[in-house]
């Protein structure tokens, strides 16, 4: 049978992305499969494309070693892989990925190898498993117009101060320096930090409705967050529930504490937050939001679990 692969790439992910999306499609080609590229030019075209193959595609699932159906490689950084999941969601096609750009936080979630060979060889030949997202439900404004809008993701929500800093990033900084804009922006956000509380209810049944006034939370699907930092360590993109990191103290040099807190991981010993569990969760108050590292708007916002919803490619 045919062994069709669709590469969607980021050509302006950093590090020289479009130079290794050319390679990846020349290394697919030259172990026989027939390969259709289609590379992004602005945000949202990743899904776009994801949507249209799915919508269109009359083939069966691709199995284990390419005999067949159809697999979607996406070759980006965290925003593409955000998009092509959000474009596959709840259909029989496979996602794998290639770590592009400066960070990846999914792949070092996975530990798909940053080697294109290697990594190639992990999309053709991994265990394709079933994963659970994380789906928020917010409100976005488009001039006079409000519109409830779902977005799924693999990673984590911010909620507060890294949504924040998301929100503040410099899209040129961005193309130039990557990471770099985010620290900056990070900075910046910490300069004028004055946050208003906000309240997290735990949406659980056997919690009551619980809620808990935080200044800034983290609601993690996976355990990694930036990089190498581990947030929410007990989260799994193969658990149908989340963990949640919370602070209760504002101020800068109160968040100075828990950024230190967490960079030498000891932030769950803190006496000032909240970690726990929940597959729902409602939030309330006036705060910026982010997720897998893309700004989606403002809360309140309640987010939950989509169950078993993408095929996702892994190492064995």
């Amino acid at each position: 049978m045919t062994k069709n692969i669709v590469l969607i790439g980021n050509p302006i992910a950093g590090g020289g992305a479009l130079k290794k999306i050319k390679k990846a499609v020349n290394i697919l080609k030259n172990r026989g499969y027939d390969v259709n590229l289609m590379l992004t030019a602005k945000k949202g075209d990743a899904e776009a494309f994801a949507k249209q193959i799915s919508s269109e595609s009359p083939l069966p699932p691709f199995s284990k070693g390419g005999e067949g159906g159809i697999l979607v490689i996406a070759a980006g950084g965290d925003g593409t892989y955000n998009e092509v999941a959000n474009g596959l969601v709840y259909s029989n096609i496979p996602m794998a990925i290639l770590p592009m750009g400066t960070t990846s936080v999914l792949a070092k979630e996975l530990k798909i190898p940053k080697n294109i060979n290697k990594a190639i060889d992990t999309a053709l030949n991994g265990k394709i498993t079933k994963v659970h997202l994380g789906r928020i439900t917010y409100t976005e404004n488009r001039s006079q117009e409000s519109e409830i809008r779902n977005r799924h993701f693999f990673l984590m929500a911010g909620i507060g101060f890294d949504g924040e800093a998301v929100y503040g990033v410099n899209k040129k900084i961005k193309k130039y320096t990557g990471k770099g804009a985010y620290i900056l922006s990070g900075i910046k956000a910490l300069i004028k930090y004055n946050p208003l509380p906000i309240t997290l209810i735990n949406k659980e049944p056997e919690t009551n409705g619980q809620k808990i006034t935080t200044y800034a939370a983290i609601i993690g699907k996976a355990a990694r967050y930036g990089g190498n930092f581990k947030i929410t360590p007990n989260a799994s993109l193969t658990e149908p529930f989340f963990y949640v990191f919370a602070i209760h103290k504002k101020g800068r040099l109160n968040m100075l504490k828990y950024m230190s807190a967490i960079a030498t991981c000891c932030h769950l010993r803190l006496k000032d937050i909240s970690y726990f569990k929940t597959s729902k969760i409602r939030i309330e108050g006036n705060a910026h939001i982010q997720i897998d590292g893309d700004y989606v708007g403002k809360t309140p916002t309640e987010i939950n679990i989509s169950k078993d919803a993408l095929m996702l490619i892994v190492p064995n």
